[in-house]
């Protein structure tokens, strides 16, 4: 009888350690991902706190790809509810979600951003186009001496690259692996200039994985600097260092251009206007994904969803826009709100 008794208190343990966590386990909703939508989540959860009538919402910088690991990891109050997302989630992260349990992902697309090539408003402004970001940064280039072959890179300054660049050490400080983007970086820039030689862009139809080894290849012989998440050190670099430059989204420039300044690419200068018109190219949507197991255990999340797709928030006129993210058409924001309002998650054949 006591035997039974104990095994009857362990199935109880056990089925209450198997559950997701309550609300009272945490009161306040955990966001982790992408060091560039990041401000914009800190000001809506600041906001929020104030008057959602729910605690603060705790947001933490990890990179898009670390914010993914940590958000697909598991259902349960052990792991975050909101990831943020400088990019769309991979086919392999929604995988990845579905194999541990993370069934139900709502996707939140918020607005867009620019990525710049931005250096001290000390120096030089500097007018590039993706191809010399090709030949500057690419780990293999093609052959100098003009044969359908690659090579080490050989650039060592901007003139190398282009003669009518400056002749200034290649030196770029930007955002490691785990970075949303230095995905977007590698696929709008790189990728660009890339394809604009015809024997590599043939790459795509014979060895795509040859191609994409070749255009989002980033040189590793000292010429970029993985600088981490931090984007606020990076301004504090290239203040300090005249001659570099650093790679970071268009909010980061609009609120520290006392301290550097925007490259102009293909002629176009990273403006909010260029960036919403598509004349900008380097730019992209940014994100953020909610975990619909958590919705009704940690409290306000419907809340804070719906605070941020307000258009107080992220319409053309709203506070967000004073941040610098770029505002979506009101057609879009609208099927994104009505999406978001019922919570639809993604059935993986968007991605």
């Amino acid at each position: 009888m006591k035997l039974k008794a104990t095994f009857a208190g362990l199935a109880t343990v056990l089925a209450i350690a198997s559950t997701p966590a309550t609300a009272a386990s945490r009161d306040y909703i955990s966001i982790v991902g992408s060091s560039t939508v990041y401000p914009f989540s800190t000001v809506v959860a600041e906001r929020f706190g104030k008057t959602g009538g729910t605690a603060t919402p705790k947001v933490e910088s990890t990179g898009t790809g670390g914010g993914m690991k940590l958000f697909c990891a598991g259902v349960g109050t052990d792991h975050p509810d909101i990831t943020n997302a400088s990019r769309r989630m991979k086919q392999s992260e929604f995988d990845d979600c579905q194999k541990n349990g993370v069934k139900d992902v709502v996707e939140v697309m918020i607005g867009y951003d620019g990525i710049v090539l931005a250096n001290s408003v000390k120096s030089a402004e500097m007018d590039v186009s993706v191809k010399d970001i090709f030949l500057a940064l690419a780990k293999d280039v093609p052959n100098p001496n003009g044969t359908e072959t690659l090579v080490a890179n050989p650039y060592k300054t901007w003139k190398d690259v282009n003669p009518a660049l400056p002749n200034v050490k290649i030196e770029v400080l930007g955002p490691p692996p785990t970075s949303g983007t230095r995905d977007a970086f590698s696929e709008l820039a790189l990728e660009g200039g890339c394809a604009k030689f015809g024997f590599i862009k043939a790459m795509k139809a014979t060895d795509k994985n040859k191609y994409k080894a070749v255009c989002h290849g980033i040189r590793e012989d000292g010429a970029y600097i993985e600088a981490g998440e931090n984007d606020n050190l990076i301004i504090q670099k290239l203040e300090k260092n005249p001659d570099a430059f650093g790679v970071f989204g268009f909010s980061f420039l609009d609120q520290n251009r006392d301290k550097v300044q925007g490259s102009k690419v293909d002629g176009h200068a990273p403006t909010f206007d260029a960036i919403a018109d598509g004349d900008y190219g380097v730019s992209r949507s940014l994100f953020f994904y909610i975990k619909k197991a958590h919705v009704g255990v940690v409290p306000g999340i419907e809340g804070f969803a719906k605070a941020f797709t307000s258009e107080a928030a992220w319409g053309d006129e709203g506070y967000l826009a004073d941040k610098g993210l770029i505002p979506m058409g009101k057609d879009l924001r609208n099927k994104v709100a009505k999406s978001v309002s019922k919570l639809e998650p993604l059935s993986g054949k968007e991605l």
